[in-house]
Order: C-alpha cells, then sequence, then structure tokens
C-alpha cells in the first residue's frame, strides 16, 4: 500500500469519532488538526501537533508556516492522501484529508469525522503532501 493510501486508511479509521476542539484521540474525539495528525501518522509521520490555535484562525500564512514545519509540501493538483487547508468563512481555516472520491474532515457542524463525496465543502486555499512515507 502506497503512503497515499495509508493516509486515507487512517482518515477512514476515524470516521464517526466525535468532533472535539484540540481533540487527538480518536476515541475521546478530534479537530480537523487532530485528524491531519492521526492520518499522517498512519503513514509513520511522526510531527508535533500545534496546541496554540483557536476556532476561528485565518492567518493562511501562519498555517502555511505550521504545514512545512510539519514535513509538507504544497502542491498543485491533489491526491488521495494529500491534505487540504480550507476556508470555511471569513476568519476561518479548516484541514481536511482528500479521499479517492471525495474528503475527510472532523465537520464542526455534525459533531464529527466524516467522509463526504465530491469536492471539498469550502474553497481550498492549498494543498499539501507528507512525502515521508513510502510511495
Amino acid at each position: 500500500m502506497s503512503g497515499n493510501l495509508r493516509i486515507v486508511a487512517g482518515a477512514r479509521r476515524a470516521v464517526g469519532s466525535r468532533f472535539r476542539l484540540h481533540g487527538r484521540d480518536p476515541a475521546l474525539g478530534l479537530d480537523c488538526v487532530g485528524l491531519v495528525a492521526v492520518a499522517l501518522a498512519a503513514d509513520g509521520h511522526p510531527g508535533s501537533v500545534p496546541a496554540d490555535y483557536a476556532l476561528r484562525s485565518g492567518d493562511v500564512a501562519k498555517a502555511e508556516a505550521l504545514l512545512r514545519a510539519a514535513g509538507l509540501v504544497p502542491i498543485a493538483d491533489g491526491e488521495p492522501g494529500d491534505v487540504v487547508l480550507l476556508r470555511p468563512g471569513a476568519g476561518q481555516l479548516h484541514l481536511a484529508i482528500l479521499s479517492e472520491d471525495g474528503v475527510i474532515h472532523a465537520d464542526a457542524m455534525l459533531r464529527r469525522v466524516v467522509e463526504r463525496p465530491g469536492v471539498p465543502p469550502f474553497p481550498v486555499v492549498g494543498t499539501w503532501r507528507w512525502q515521508g512515507g513510502e510511495g
């Protein structure tokens, strides 16, 4: 299994977990940062996860710096297993994992991690790839 497919599988294992701001454990709850951390860990990502963020933080430059610091690289076209940085609204950013047919994300409105078909539910700010694993 390629690294990107391991990331998708890691994210899928979290589907159904409840939403919890700053959540890092699928059994207790995840937010979008926690979901990405769990998914990337499935491909051996050792990275630390930031804890100093609020639900409303629209600082794209800070988010991009954190993604780079975590070893992700910006890419033009996303594939399954890539991380997308989304803008749900003014002053708000969100992370999700692309899957083969859609996107996996921690949905604060539905209060759980979901996989939804089709394009991401919010405008895409950027797409990022973890290249540390195989494939």
